[in-house]
């Protein structure tokens, strides 16, 4: 095998495929970036099992073949060589040479055959969508994937598509985080997409309005940009019916500016933890938001303006679930209702539906 290529778009392919390669493999080979060159095309992929990316990139092929290169030396080099043509040789050993103006690396390659083939998703009535749109849907929902394996199905996403609607929901057992979206697509889709995936996908594709094809069967979830495709497992199992635990009554309702209170609880927090469950109060009084927290080391206060409907209330959250709510939601008003101070709050927006957050709060002596 012998090619050359740009160097700045090698690393690259390079950097992506990496997001699948695990180094805790029962498998040596998958350690490695499998690499082929053919028809003017060289073809990168990363394989875990669970996920795997695949990259193609053009090339310049003298001599066609494949090779398993550790991906982590070969990623290390490649990124640290000038941003110039780069020639890569491939030995009947698999020994792999890589030579650019005077520098020159040998990397000892593994024979490919035993490399794991990605799974074969057939790309049978995708699904189109804006790549910015899903990739704020993944980054106002993740932070809500449960990180407890006692409970599989809440590892991963829920996405659902019905009548051209697209909903995002992730869910830990504290909070409950919903996004809602539209796409251009008369299928019905329920599927479960492991966190790990739905992380990756948010880090690789870009923040603009160029679509992505996303196609799915019985067991995997195929993302396809054209030069980058993403093979993911689903999980398997039902995910809470969530619609019943949003609440849809409230004793007290606040209007408030989302950046204000995020500042607020930010500056408590630094007190609170130092805390053992950095525990903030919330006073909620007619015109203000009284917010405290205090720990060994002192305490904190906060006073930010707000709009009540209902009853005052004294209630407690971890800060920095309520941080990362704030987070997904960004500059705006918000509602926040409220029914007693042990059962869930839940996030609203002013006009619409275009997400619904859920925090639970904590038990405290009033």
């Amino acid at each position: 095998m012998k090619f050359t290529c740009s160097q700045k778009k090698l690393a690259e392919s390079i950097n992506i495929v990496q997001r699948a390669i695990s180094s805790r493999t029962t498998l040596p080979i998958l350690e490695g970036i499998y690499v082929k060159a053919y028809k003017g095309v060289l073809k990168l992929i990363g394989n875990d099992l669970d996920l795997g990316i695949e990259c193609f990139l053009d090339a310049n092929i003298q001599q066609e073949g494949a090779v398993v290169i550790p991906s982590r030396i070969f990623g290390d080099i490649i990124r640290r060589l000038p941003n110039e043509e780069i020639e890569i040789e491939v030995s009947d050993k698999y020994l792999v040479n890589i030579k650019t103006l005077k520098s020159h690396f040998q990397i000892q390659g593994i024979q490919p055959d035993e490399y794991p083939d990605l799974e074969d998703v057939k790309e049978n009535a995708p699904v189109e969508i804006e790549q910015n749109l899903l990739k704020q849907m993944i980054q106002n929902t993740i932070f809500a994937v449960a990180t407890d394996e006692t409970r599989p199905v809440l590892t991963g996403g829920l996405v659902e598509i019905k009548d051209g609607n697209i909903n995002m929901v992730c869910l830990d057992g504290y909070r409950l985080a919903v996004r809602r979206g539209k796409v251009d697509s008369a299928q019905e889709i329920d599927v479960i997409i492991p966190g790990k995936t739905l992380n990756e996908i948010s880090r690789i594709i870009d923040d603009s309005d160029e679509k992505i094809n996303i196609t799915i069967d019985d067991k995997h979830v195929l993302f396809d940009m054209g030069y980058t495709r993403i093979i993911s497992r689903l999980l398997s199992g039902e995910f809470i019916n969530y619609t019943q635990i949003i609440p849809q009554e409230y004793k007290t309702r606040i209007k408030v500016d989302v950046k204000i209170l995020y500042n607020a609880i930010e500056r408590a927090s630094l007190m609170a933890r130092e805390g053992r469950n950095n525990l903030i109060k919330l006073n909620i009084k007619e015109d203000r938001l009284i917010i405290n927290s205090n720990s060994e080391l002192g305490t904190a206060h906060e006073e930010i303006p707000i709009h009540m409907e209902g009853r005052e209330m004294l209630i407690a959250f971890n800060a920095r679930y309520f941080m990362d709510i704030l987070k997904g939601i960004g500059n705006q008003e918000v509602y926040i209702d409220f029914t007693t101070n042990v059962s869930p709050s839940v996030f609203r927006p002013l006009e619409g539906d275009s997400f619904t957050y859920l925090l639970l709060p904590v038990r405290i002596s009033v």
